[in-house]
């Protein structure tokens, strides 16, 4: 995918320079490190910023999408964005925990192009530091009481969080139950979990951000509609890039069918095929390491059952449903909504 780190056209408030929103999310993030860091567990902390590419000029670092969003949500509606960054730090460490145990429990042996921190610190490092984060995501967030919000909307805002937490469980309960099942799930099935897994962190990371900012309700619900729906775009485009993806524009080769990935093409395709082509996939995801003929069938099939045309209209109907939501918002800053559009433009690509 596209960098987000694109060339800011500024830096003050009024342009929202998004390299200064990421500067600031991870000064504090390594602030909030380093306080907490003493000699007898300095290791664990350096396993926080390998997995999250601090101090690596050779580490591809996170887009950052999340506390971006967050941090413009905000910024839409109050002028004072530095106040937020607290919460778009607990954001991002909430989402790493979540890829920290992610890998393990998928086996990924590299993210992003390095060894994943279970591979590189062993199991149980890894977990106990996935764990870690998840506190201090935790305790990033109750900073924001120190910077004058009301311990109603910081309760209020935890309660999101975990809740968001809760989803995100569920959604890997599902997508692990599924990985394990031999048998194909739904379509209807997928939107559940990455209904779960991926659009809940982000429209509870975007309704947070709003409900800090403003008290108007409807404005709030509007937010949290738009990050539901940019969830399910980012997601299905993922998809897409998984498949037919430039490697050169994602960073990675598109092999999702060889590692046997069951996402909405694969099921779309599955659902509609004939028994010869639903054979053929069978037989694709039986065979541990596929080869490239075996891969080339598969994508014949997808192609004959519609699976990319699909895929690419479920993405662009997401897209649109959350540029309708946030373009209905009253913002103070409307830079802020412009900048949200560009963010949805550089990583929805269907």
């Amino acid at each position: 995918m596209t960098s987000l780190r694109g060339t800011p056209t500024g830096a003050n408030l009024l342009e929202l320079d998004l390299d200064a929103l990421i500067a600031a999310t991870d000064a504090a993030i390594l602030d909030l490190l380093a306080e907490w860091e003493e000699p007898i567990t300095a290791s664990m902390y350096a396993q926080i910023r390998y997995h999250m590419g601090y101090g690596d000029p050779s580490a591809r670092l996170g887009k950052r999408m999340r506390p971006l969003l967050g941090l413009l949500t905000y910024s839409a509606l109050s002028s004072d964005w530095e106040r937020a960054i607290p919460g778009a730090a607990a954001v991002e460490l909430g989402h790493n925990f979540s890829l920290i145990h992610d890998d393990i429990e998928d086996q990924d042996e590299e993210r992003r192009g390095r060894p994943t921190l279970w591979v590189r610190e062993g199991l149980a490092q890894a977990i106990n530091t996935g764990d870690a984060l998840f506190t201090i995501s935790r305790i990033a967030a109750h900073r924001l009481t120190e910077l004058g919000f009301s311990d109603a909307k910081v309760i209020r805002m935890m309660k999101i969080y975990d809740q968001t937490c809760l989803r995100l469980c569920e959604g890997q309960f599902i997508d692990i139950a599924a990985s394990q099942n031999r048998e194909m799930q739904s379509v209807e099935h997928y939107f559940e979990m990455i209904g779960r897994k991926t659009a809940a962190l982000i429209s509870g990371g975007v309704e947070s951000a709003a409900m800090l900012a403003t008290d108007d309700e409807e404005v709030i619900t509007r937010f949290r509609t738009f990050g539901w729906a940019l969830g399910l775009a980012f997601q299905i485009n993922d998809d897409l890039l998984g498949i037919w993806g430039s490697e050169a524009a994602t960073g990675k080769a598109p092999s999702d069918l060889a590692r046997h990935k069951k996402t909405l093409p694969v099921l779309y395709a599955a659902e509609r095929a004939s028994i010869e082509d639903r054979a053929t996939l069978d037989r694709l995801f039986a065979t541990p390491d596929p080869d490239a003929a075996l891969v080339a069938e598969g994508l014949a099939v997808l192609a004959r059952t519609g699976a990319e045309a699909y895929t690419r209209e479920q993405a662009a109907l997401w897209r649109e449903r959350a540029l309708t939501e946030i373009r209905a918002v009253p913002a103070m800053n409307p830079i802020a909504i412009v900048r949200l559009e560009e963010i949805m433009e550089r990583v929805i690509s269907a």
